[in-house]
């Protein structure tokens, strides 16, 4: 690890001073009793935890310096393809807050959550309408736990139906996740080729599918930024074996409102609100996944599935061939209730808008990229594209992760680094359709200077953080967790 000259900020176990607290309470109104008569000392500590004593302002600076530490999308232009970091409107942040929504109990009785109810049930409808997918769950609690719920969901039919099917085929250009994915949910994988132009090769397609083919996990537009054009005749294969065709929903920010993937063949398919709307991103938690299928798949979906009926909304737990519940309670409705307000603030017409100028960012971006670094596929592309820096790396010994990290002493978070594997040295930018013309300038501008900088420079970026290049496979294989007393980190 490379350290800068920027002092690092003290732990909170080093500003401790003792005696110094953020709250002071009363003095205790009713009778007290020893603690080791109200637990069986096996369960009690001879020594108190040594936790830092600080004030109150003391515990909000610290933090609040800290942050001033993050690129986020608040702070910095976040062009993290695939993952797809956008600026989310905090009008949906107020209105999740609001007591009627952010103080809900889910033990509440029924009756008394019927305003809720109906917001999920209306969630239900519009994502199927955006999917073209007539059933949906909101309980998955993230995109590859929607992913996960899904093939669970095709495995459980499949058992219905008492066919042993066994295997998930995946492109070489879908998303990182599908294959852990599909692990998870207990079938092998298989990789299809693609063609040398980021698409599915038909013909190992074909080769591959069989009786024992249970799902096709495709991502489109896929994670090169195309779409697939032979996605209806990829769908009748699939079908013509007995199999499913899942489409990975990640990059939906493409294609709302233009295109539906249940009327070019999709079968079951999942949700990233965080990419599509407006939420937190799944890893910062908490996310959600929704997933949508087919009417002959909808009697697997996770239960309980919000219903209407005479008497009002429900949460319906009479479901015989569900496979049960993937996540406590119903999912993370607060973040499903940003979702609904991103959808309803923008109506039909608003979310095509959102697709066509996720696209037109990123051609515009490319445009200005692709004279800097090569963009491998094309001169068009859908919400992202993949550059490559293999001739640098050839040439000047320059590789993609110098460029990223020199990006962040330009104020840049840095894009997607070496994914998708198809390309060398690749990094996959996606503006999204938050960002203005001026942000986008500025990094392509920012970009054409970083690689015309010294290689000497470049290998050692960046040298305005705290921390330069960190062991990065020691980090997370050897994360520093414990703190040791006798006054320093553990091992």
């Amino acid at each position: 690890m490379t350290m800068k000259n920027t002092p690092s900020p003290q732990l909170l176990f080093e500003l401790s001073k003792p005696g110094c607290r953020a709250v002071r309470l009363p003095a205790c109104d009713v009778p007290t009793k020893p603690l080791d008569e109200l637990l069986p000392k096996e369960n009690l500590s001879e020594t108190a935890p040594p936790l830092p004593e600080l004030s109150e302002p003391e515990v909000v600076r610290h933090f609040t310096n800290l942050s001033t530490k993050n690129f986020s999308v608040d702070t910095h232009f976040y062009p993290l393809g695939s993952c797809t970091m956008k600026y989310n409107p905090k009008r949906n942040e107020r209105l999740a807050a609001l007591s009627g929504m952010a103080d809900l109990h889910p033990y509440q009785p029924e009756s008394t959550l019927q305003g809720m109810l109906a917001l999920l049930h209306q969630s239900q409808h519009m994502l199927a309408e955006i999917a073209g997918l007539p059933a949906v769950s909101l309980q998955p609690a993230a995109g590859a736990h929607g992913e996960m719920t899904s093939l669970l969901v095709a495995a459980a039919y499949f058992r219905d139906r008492q066919e042993k099917r066994t295997t998930v085929l995946i492109p070489d250009v879908a998303h990182g996740t599908n294959p852990a994915s599909a692990a998870m949910a207990g079938f092998k994988t298989v990789p299809v080729k693609g063609t040398p132009e980021g698409l599915v090769d038909l013909d190992d397609l074909t080769a591959k599918l069989d009786d024992q083919t249970a799902v096709f996990m495709i991502t489109n537009p896929n994670t090169l930024g195309l779409f697939e054009p032979q996605i209806e005749q990829i769908a009748k294969k699939v079908h013509e074996v007995g199999g499913l065709m899942y489409l990975d929903g990640a990059n939906m920010n493409a294609i709302l409102g233009i295109t539906r993937p249940g009327d070019f063949g999709a079968d079951l398919m999942h949700f990233n609100p965080h990419k599509t709307f407006s939420t937190p991103h799944g890893g910062g938690g908490p996310g959600a996944g929704p997933i949508a299928v087919i009417e002959q798949l909808a009697p697997y979906l996770p239960s309980p599935i919000v219903v209407k009926d005479g008497k009002g909304y429900r949460l319906d737990d009479d479901r015989p061939k569900s496979i049960g519940r993937v996540r406590s309670f119903f999912g993370n409705v607060g973040v499903l209730v940003r979702m609904y307000c991103y959808i309803r603030s923008h109506g039909p017409e608003g979310l095509r808008q959102i697709a066509e100028e996720a696209v037109l960012n990123a051609n515009y971006l490319l445009s200005r990229v692709k004279d800097t670094l090569p963009v491998p596929h094309g001169d068009r592309c859908m919400h992202e594209f993949v550059a490559s820096a293999a001739s640098l790396k050839t040439q000047c010994s320059i590789s993609t992760m110098d460029i990223a990290k020199r990006l962040l002493d330009y104020g840049f978070h840095a894009p997607t680094v070496y994914f998708p594997l198809v390309v060398r040295e690749a990094m996959m930018i996606e503006p999204t359709e938050t960002e203005g013309k001026a942000a986008m300038d500025a990094f392509a501008e920012a970009l054409a200077r970083i690689v015309e900088e010294s290689p000497k420079l470049l290998h050692d970026a960046p040298h305005k953080m705290p921390i330069s290049r960190p062991d990065e496979v020691l980090a997370a294989r050897k994360p520093v967790l414990r703190w040791k007393e006798e006054g320093g980190i553990g091992d």
